[in-house]
């Protein structure tokens, strides 16, 4: 009866101890993935503390924005009224160009009749002069019959006399006066062209103010720009701590799942060493003398991780983890020319694929091995052929290598991160060190 206790309590021990020992990988697993799944949520909201502060700066640079608008406006309305009453003034200058020649040719035909005019009277006082002028004059007043047809003869050559005194005069005051009157144009030609001059400068200047606002509101669109494409980065790693978030609880679902099957196998098994061992101390019963050797407990199945990662594709190592044009290139870079597959460098499950402006076409992949979580990310693919929450096998074709997003050239930016992936890789490790 002795025996049959002890075999009993050996049976439970030796049960526990499987059930414990099944258990334990899962336990782990469970810890690792739940560890991996609040570092993730952390990430995430920090991701979205800083996408609020990235869209409240691009709102003040909007704002800012608003503002240079109206000024510019303001100035393009200043600039087309100065143009405006340049383009008025130049026609006021034109129409008075116009007025100045029409005068020049008066003047010339004025000039050309007084000139003629000079030359006639000089002609005549010439004549009187080598005829005799003065004696005819005295013939013309000793002629007289009577001293009135004398004094009507005086008279009358006076009256030559003064007409033609009268027209040169009236000769030289039209001179003058369309010389003053050239005059007067002229200046009034010479004022509207300083105030073009000033209309002018007045239009450079407002031109250069609105080429200066011209210039921050390029600077205030490109900051925005930035701002936006900095957001969209983050609302990428949204998507990709969501996706790798999603992974996670997928997992923890299939360990959970996972570690109830195995509490069922155990407890089956477990029933079924207590059954034989009952029904073995049964048939020894009568056989008080017998030591016979009790069985051993079946071995009990253990979780075993994957002994490692392989090279995701074949190719020389042309760019390796470090700084890299003032940055942190978190992975290797692996180029070969032709087709070339990509393969997964371990077992696990894909939580992104998708075509990313930075990476290309890119494949995420959470592993758990040997207890520890890890990420790795292929990223300018030419294609895709696995899809999100897809489970793969090591060496499963991901993709063909290629050009995608910002690369230079046919290759494979490959990462390793251990732990979950972030956007500041601070957990990439260098996969050269896993590679075998």
């Amino acid at each position: 009866m002795k025996r049959k206790v002890l075999a009993a309590a050996l049976t439970v021990s030796l049960g526990m101890s499987g059930l414990t020992a099944a258990f334990s990988p899962q336990i782990a697993e469970a810890n690792s993935n739940q560890e991996k799944l609040k570092e993730i949520q952390e990430k995430k909201s920090q991701n979205l503390q800083e996408r609020q502060q990235k869209e409240s700066e691009i709102q003040g640079v909007q704002e800012e924005q608003d503002k240079v608008a109206a000024e510019i406006k303001r100035l393009d309305t200043a600039v087309s009224d100065a143009e405006n009453k340049i383009e008025a003034k130049q026609q006021e200058i034109d129409q008075t160009k116009e007025n100045i020649a029409k005068l020049q040719e008066e003047i010339k035909v004025l000039e050309k009749r007084i000139a003629e005019r000079d030359k006639l009277l000089k002609d005549r006082v010439k004549a009187m002069y080598q005829n005799g002028g003065t004696v005819d004059y005295l013939d013309v007043l000793m002629g007289a019959k009577s001293f009135g047809d004398f004094l009507e003869r005086v008279m009358a050559l006076n009256t030559i006399a003064e007409q033609d005194k009268n027209i040169l005069e009236e000769h030289k005051a039209d001179k003058l006066a369309l010389e003053e009157k050239k005059a007067e144009v002229e200046a009034q030609l010479n004022d509207l062209e300083q105030k073009l001059g000033e209309l002018e400068k007045l239009k450079a200047d407002l031109n250069a103010k609105k080429a200066e606002k011209d210039a921050l509101m390029k600077k205030l669109e490109k900051q925005e720009g930035e701002l936006h494409s900095y957001v969209e980065d983050l609302k990428e790693n949204a998507e990709t701590l969501s996706a790798q978030e999603a992974a996670v609880k997928k997992e923890i679902a299939r360990q959970k799942a996972a570690a109830e099957a195995a509490a069922r196998k155990a407890a089956a098994e477990k029933a079924a060493r207590e059954a034989a061992a009952a029904k073995k101390a049964s048939s020894s019963n009568s056989n008080s003398g017998g030591g016979g050797n009790e069985p051993a407990p079946a071995p009990v199945s253990s979780h075993v991780g994957n002994s490692g990662f392989s090279w995701p594709t074949s190719g020389r190592v042309t760019s390796q983890i470090g700084s890299r044009w003032n940055k942190f290139h978190a992975g290797i870079d692996i180029a070969k020319s032709g087709s070339v597959p990509v393969r997964a460098a371990a077992a696990g499950t894909v939580f992104r694929s998708y075509l990313s402006g930075s990476y290309g076409n890119v494949v995420f992949i959470t592993h758990y091995i040997n207890g520890q979580t890890y990420t790795t990310v292929y990223a300018h693919m030419r294609n895709r052929a696995v899809s999100q929450g897809q489970t793969v096998s090591a060496g499963t074709y991901l993709g063909t290598m290629g050009n995608t997003g910002h690369s230079f050239g046919q290759h494979l930016h490959f990462e390793l991160h251990k732990g979950s992936w972030n956007a500041n890789k601070t957990n990439a490790v260098n996969p050269l060190n896993y590679l075998p």
